[in-house]
């Protein structure tokens, strides 16, 4: 039997979207965790990263400087540029996962009803080793916040990934 070089099963493509209000602060430095991870383990041809916000204020501004900081003391890069969340996102996106309760209410709002409802989850369903029901938004807080936002975001990063059928 002659062997086919080069024929491996289809892996399976995801495309994750983090969303919180601003796109500033915790879904721009979700991205940039999950796309680490992602990159660290060579799954970069099948996962796909991206962040929005429920609301336009900042569109096109860059993240908060204190978050790119924080992230930047960990190896994380945080270059992407804030913008709303669309309808198309909940077609193009496999999950979309929102950072706080108001983030899930205002997402759903604007999610016809249908199968892609389904896609739209709580990042904290995959936090475990914290007991928040929510990502907390570090803004208005002291620089602690943003290393605290960044703790969860590695430990439901690394869940989520475990989670996938790759």
């Amino acid at each position: 039997l002659a062997k086919r070089a080069g024929k491996l099963p289809a892996m399976r493509q995801y495309k994750l979207l983090f969303v919180c209000m601003g796109n500033i602060c915790r879904s721009p430095a979700a991205e940039a965790v999950m796309q680490a991870k992602v990159e660290s383990l060579g799954l970069d041809h099948l996962i796909e990263c991206d962040s929005a916000g429920t609301i336009d204020f900042h569109t096109g501004q860059p993240s908060d400087k204190r978050m790119r900081q924080a992230a930047s003391k960990r190896g994380y890069d945080m270059t992407s540029r804030a913008r709303q969340i669309e309808v198309s996102d909940l077609e193009h996106f496999d999950h979309i996962l929102t950072m706080d309760d108001a983030n899930y209410a205002d997402v759903m709002s604007i999610a016809p009803k249908g199968p892609n409802n389904e896609k739209v989850r709580p990042f904290c369903d995959y936090v475990s080793a914290f007991d928040e029901p929510e990502v907390p938004d570090p803004y208005y807080g002291g620089l602690a916040g943003f290393d605290h936002v960044l703790d969860m975001l590695e430990d439901g990063c690394d869940h989520l990934l475990k989670g996938l059928k790759i």
